[in-house]
């Protein structure tokens, strides 16, 4: 007899209640259309009659870049998954500007070094405007590449110590239906929706979710007033890929852990990191904060750059490309791909090195996408020995300031900083060190 689904997995937290009926359901009653269909029709007029100048007709809708049926039902949805309200984005990092634009001048951003390629080059490209006290801590769990879960609700604790800070949490990697950061502790939770949440790889979104009502209204203003918004069409297609959200990230997480598995015991393979697996250093805070994990891993092949490249070319499977969360299954090369903007020494720190492979394990059988790794791995590593080796030294925790820290402190001149966690896994007490650079220097 097989496990009640509704049980979860052992271990980990238990499935949130009514997931599934919340994803295909919310925002969707019939009765809202004259039509009565059952699948909400796409709205895709970008304006909109009114009854006399100035007096807007019951749905209030005035043109698509402040409201739109289409988007409104996919941001009802989205906020009833997140247990928020939400806000949707023609992309992940126009999301993140968003956040960015309820800065001013003399603000500081805390954020860490491991994260998506484009976020790390969307804060640093900004950095010469932020001067002064930290008004926003931005973390990504698990890190992209290299996977680190960071403690949300140790991490909301800190912050919230200081009013007036906002805790944003990057949960792409993740989706509503394995981590809900909001109820963790965070005040904003950003996901491009463009990865698991739609699942398709054919749509281009990122999704904003809150649940303070002045903070909504800011970011509403801002999503009006900046117009990054999505189009009705894509709207209609991330809706319709919520439905299967919490079928897809099952079978995601059951042959993630399968691959994982494998690549752990394979000859070829140096180092896996997978927040599924009992070695990884921080599974059991991915235990706490989370009901699963995604088919998101990274591992280390054995050999040089040259074998790394080997093994990408030989895949038959799995698709040499950049994004993850679609049904599909992807391989790529950080270093030379999503990643390669990011300063090569920072790399190195990383541990986002020349053998680094990523992969998205898609929804494909099991047993095809052990065979395409086996056969790659072999055709890739011939000449390496496969001897057990001790695996790559995992690195310390790093806790990287930027120059201009000390000016914060009142050590030098006045400028933009960028403190940057790397590997912290942050425990229910957070280590004095940090404490002692957050609280009297940052804040």
């Amino acid at each position: 007899q097989g496990q009640d689904p509704s049980l979860g997995t052992p271990g980990f937290l238990p499935p949130f209640k009514h997931f599934a009926t919340s994803a295909i359901h919310s925002g969707q009653e019939p009765e809202q259309w004259r039509s009565g269909a059952v699948v909400p029709p796409i709205s895709v007029s970008t304006t909109f009659k009114q009854r006399a100048p100035g007096e807007h007709t019951v749905s209030h809708y005035v043109y698509t870049r402040f409201g739109n049926p289409s988007r409104h039902i996919l941001e009802e949805v989205v906020g009833t998954l997140d247990g928020a309200q939400s806000l949707a984005y023609s992309s992940g990092l126009a999301a993140l500007l968003n956040i960015c634009h309820l800065l001013k001048t003399g603000d500081t951003v805390i954020c860490m070094d491991d994260v998506y390629g484009g976020g790390y080059s969307t804060l640093w490209f900004q950095s010469p405007s932020f001067f002064g006290f930290v008004q926003l801590v931005w973390l990504e769990t698990p890190t992209n590449p290299t996977l680190k879960v960071i403690d949300i609700q140790a991490c909301a604790d800190v912050v919230h110590r200081h009013p007036g800070v906002l805790l944003a949490v990057d949960n792409s990697l993740m989706s509503p239906y394995f981590q809900r950061p909001l109820s963790l502790g965070a005040d904003i939770c950003m996901s491009s929706a463009t990865k698991y949440m739609n699942g398709h790889s054919d749509v281009l979104m990122g999704v904003i979710s809150v649940n303070d009502e002045d903070l909504y209204n800011q970011l509403k203003f801002l999503q009006s007033a900046l117009g990054a918004v999505p189009s009705p069409f894509d709207c209609y297609m991330c809706n319709r890929g919520l439905k299967t959200l919490h079928i897809r990230m099952k079978l995601h997480f059951h042959n993630g852990l399968a691959v994982a598995k494998f690549l752990k015991s394979h000859r070829r393979v140096e180092k896996v990191i997978y927040p599924g697996l009992h070695c990884h250093p921080q599974y059991e805070v991915t235990k706490k904060q989370n009901s699963g994990v995604s088919g998101v891993m990274s591992f280390y092949i054995k050999g040089n750059i040259k074998n790394a490249l080997a093994f990408l070319n030989n895949l038959k499977v799995f698709a040499l490309a950049e994004s993850l969360g679609g049904y599909e299954s992807l391989a790529e090369h950080p270093a030379t791909m999503t990643h390669k903007s990011v300063p090569e020494d920072v790399r190195e720190d990383l541990g986002i090195t020349e053998t680094l492979i990523r992969l998205s394990v898609g929804l494909e059988d099991e047993e095809d996408l052990l065979a395409d790794l086996d056969q790659a791995l072999e055709a890739a590593v011939s000449g390496v020995p496969g001897h057990p080796g001790n695996g790559i030294p995992v690195l310390p925790a790093q806790l990287r300031v930027c120059a201009a820290a000390a000016a914060a402190a009142g050590l030098g001149h006045k400028g933009w900083f960028l403190v940057l966690l790397s590997g912290l896994s942050f425990s229910s007490h957070p280590s004095p060190q940090l404490k002692i650079l957050i609280e009297p220097t940052l804040f």
